[in-house]
């Protein structure tokens, strides 16, 4: 008689975890988006995907609670539950009611019982920042290794807070979050949103190390107004971006326009799994105030699926970190610190094999 093995998933993994177990474990003490602010105050209950870990995100009084999304006593998803005046989530099934930090507060079959401390979900720390709902899935004793990435100008007076809805990309966020750093795509990508199909050439940059990555200073004549507009732009002017990384997965640029204007945007690719991205994008800009959101809400849609059109076709889906499986031109110097970052790090492949 044949005896089959079967080996046991790790339990600190996720069920179906598509990552490199020793890549999810680094990735994991990492902070993330997961969901607007004002979904979950609209909804009261939101779900989320993080690292392969399915979370429900729901509000208690005036708190975010980021838990296991399934209910302790009968694994159903919560997600599927209610939240009556944010009391916290009611499971469908059975009615069980978890309140803050993910505790067990009602049982509805035996409402004069003690509750055990086992029916409780396991939570996770949550930041509230630039109109987003952040958290860590194994910050450990000491924390997470890492704090929430910062965004210039999003508290600074006279600036506009813009909060574009998550935008879903079947690819990596690693390959997302490179392409955001790229700087010899707009010719080729944007240029039924901003981009002069003319005008490919990429002027030589540099890049500078930081505590948190790395950021680059790009100047070139490539306008940032939506096509309509460019001629608003001054002659000889040249554009600033100022491009900074948060390693693994978050990207700030500002761009600085003519008179004055600043446009702060963070590119917060929260990595659903190994193959597939929720892009949380919080702008904010100190012109233009007046006028309707929607009109930023379509243009940067725009941007982000022409940038999905690329990142969806690549292969291999994953990253290649070894500098040698892929050829490289001056244009991609941050392209080249990128993956040098995430080497330096101690991630490997990302995905299971």
């Amino acid at each position: 008689m044949t005896t089959l093995t079967v080996s046991a998933p790790s339990l600190d993994l996720p069920r179906n975890c598509t990552f490199d177990p020793d890549d999810w474990r680094i990735l994991a003490r990492q902070w993330y988006a997961v969901a607007l602010i004002r979904d979950v105050e609209k909804d009261g209950v939101v779900g989320a995907t993080l690292l392969d870990e399915r979370l429900v995100v729901y509000k208690v009084d005036d708190d975010i609670v980021v838990a296991n999304e399934l209910c302790t006593h009968r694994g159903v998803p919560l997600t599927l539950g209610t939240n009556r005046d944010c009391k916290g989530v009611r499971c469908p099934y059975h009615g069980l009611q978890f309140g803050k930090g993910g505790k067990c507060i009602k049982v509805p079959a035996h409402p004069d019982n003690g509750i055990p401390s086992k029916l409780n979900l396991k939570s996770y720390p949550v930041v509230l920042r630039y109109g987003l709902v952040w958290t860590c899935l194994s910050p450990g004793e000491e924390g997470a290794i890492a704090d929430v990435p910062f965004m210039p100008h999003w508290d600074d007076a006279g600036f506009q807070q813009i909060n574009c809805p998550a935008f879903d990309i079947a690819g990596f966020a690693g390959r997302q979050v490179e392409g955001f750093l790229d700087v010899a795509h707009f010719a080729f990508i944007h240029t039924e949103t901003f981009a002069d199909p003319d005008n490919a050439l990429v002027p030589s940059y540099e890049t500078r190390p930081t505590a948190v990555g790395f950021e680059a200073e790009y100047y070139s004549t490539v306008g940032n107004y939506p096509h309509g507009k460019q001629d608003e732009t001054p002659k000889d002017f040249l554009w600033l971006r100022h491009f900074r990384a948060h390693l693994p997965f978050t990207a700030h640029l500002t761009v600085h326009f003519p008179e004055g204007g600043r446009l702060s945007i963070l590119n917060a690719a929260s990595p659903v799994s190994a193959r597939k991205t929720r892009l949380f994008v919080p702008i904010a800009r100190n012109f233009d105030t007046d006028r309707p959101v929607q009109e930023v809400y379509d243009f940067n849609r725009k941007v982000f699926e022409e940038d999905a059109t690329m990142v969806e076709q690549q292969k291999p889906e994953n990253l290649p970190l070894d500098p040698r499986l892929e050829a490289h031109i001056p244009a991609d110097r941050s392209s080249i610190n990128y993956r040098r970052g995430l080497r330096e790090m101690g991630l490997s492949q990302f995905f299971v094999a």
